[in-house]
């Protein structure tokens, strides 16, 4: 299967556009009726052609090819590095490598064998209703154990961030990165707390709801169910994004919300990364690993399946959860 230009995949429900060529990435996703579309686009357009290495050699480098969406994070997640006598590109080999790909109308299969670690992976995306469901079937094929990242990264933005909006989560912990302190992070980096709020550097900060210009990250655990959302609280839209928490145990949480005035940011981008992740702290292989990150082994032998679900709808209420399905749930509006 070769990759060819953008694809679309639909039902009655949502249309879903994803470009083979530069990591399997899901570009687009849009409520057919609403008129609403959920994931974010930057202010630059990204070149349509993938890296040749397929490794981003530092973070300005992968943007390139990033112009917001839903790529996904394998075999790194972060700073580019070297572990293990291999060089990993910043956001790893899958988020800027070309993908197989083969379509019809609501489904997508994408393939890759992996040149950066031994291993290779089937992506199958599928919409039925007003649910995308992405099922990964990740297989180790060296003889050695191998330590990875793997995480999806997917970037929330357009209709959903154009009003006033709330975002909830079934995580319990907050840990705030470390060394990522813009001087539009609100958030005191190394603080933990109880979501949705962690300490501020102007006091307690209200995660779920974030006004004025943010650029932080920080690192959500401890999940009661492995879930979250957004909702545009005039209830245009909302987005209930769940998981498999056994593979992706953390959720990196990201604001740019016109936080980062230099360039290509340049202030005008509106973006929520929520990025469930096998690893934190998020600055690649070599510094988790120092650091005492939980990385993923892969077994000589083993296959690893994780599926991650996206509800697309018209809410009725605060969402409270995700049901098996991957379908929101949520209290009645007043």
């Amino acid at each position: 299967m070769k990759p060819g230009g953008p694809t679309v995949i639909e039902s009655e429900a949502l249309r879903v556009t994803v470009d083979p060529r530069v990591g399997g990435t899901i570009t687009a996703i849009e409520h057919r009726s609403l008129g609403a579309s959920v994931l974010g686009r930057t202010p630059w357009e990204p070149v349509a052609a993938p890296m040749d290495p397929p490794a981003a050699s530092d973070e300005r480098t992968w943007l390139t090819r990033y112009g917001g969406g839903w790529p996904i994070l394998f075999p790194n997640g972060g700073d580019a590095c070297e572990f293990a006598g291999v060089f990993h590109g910043f956001h790893g080999e899958a988020s800027v490598a070309p993908w197989g790909a083969q379509a019809d109308a609501a489904s997508l299969l994408l393939t890759r064998r992996f040149t950066t670690v031994p291993a290779d992976m089937r992506r199958e995306l599928t919409v039925v209703g007003d649910v995308l469901t992405i099922r990964e079937t990740l297989r180790m094929l060296g003889g050695r154990p191998a330590k990875v990242m793997w995480g999806q990264h997917p970037t929330f933005g357009s209709d959903l961030l154009d009003g006033a909006f709330e975002i909830q989560s079934g995580a319990c912990k907050v840990t705030v990165d470390d060394r990522y302190d813009p001087a539009t992070n609100p958030l005191i980096p190394g603080a933990t707390g109880r979501w949705p709020l962690v300490p501020g550097k102007r006091g307690p900060f209200d995660l779920s709801q974030p006004v004025g210009s943010v650029a932080s990250l920080a690192y959500l655990q401890d999940f009661d169910s492995p879930w979250m959302s957004i909702r545009r609280l005039d209830g245009l839209v909302a987005a209930a994004l769940s998981w498999d928490g056994a593979i992706f145990p953390c959720a990196w949480l990201w604001y740019e919300l016109g936080g980062t005035a230099e360039p290509p940011w340049c202030g005008k981008t509106r973006l929520i990364g929520l990025e469930p992740n096998s690893t934190w702290p998020g600055t690649g292989l070599a510094d988790a690993d120092q650091r005492g990150g939980r990385l993923l082994t892969l077994q000589p032998g083993a296959t690893i399946t994780a599926t991650v679900r996206l509800h697309v709808f018209k809410p009725e209420g605060a969402i409270l959860g995700v049901d098996a399905s991957g379908r929101a749930l949520s209290t009645p509006a007043p």
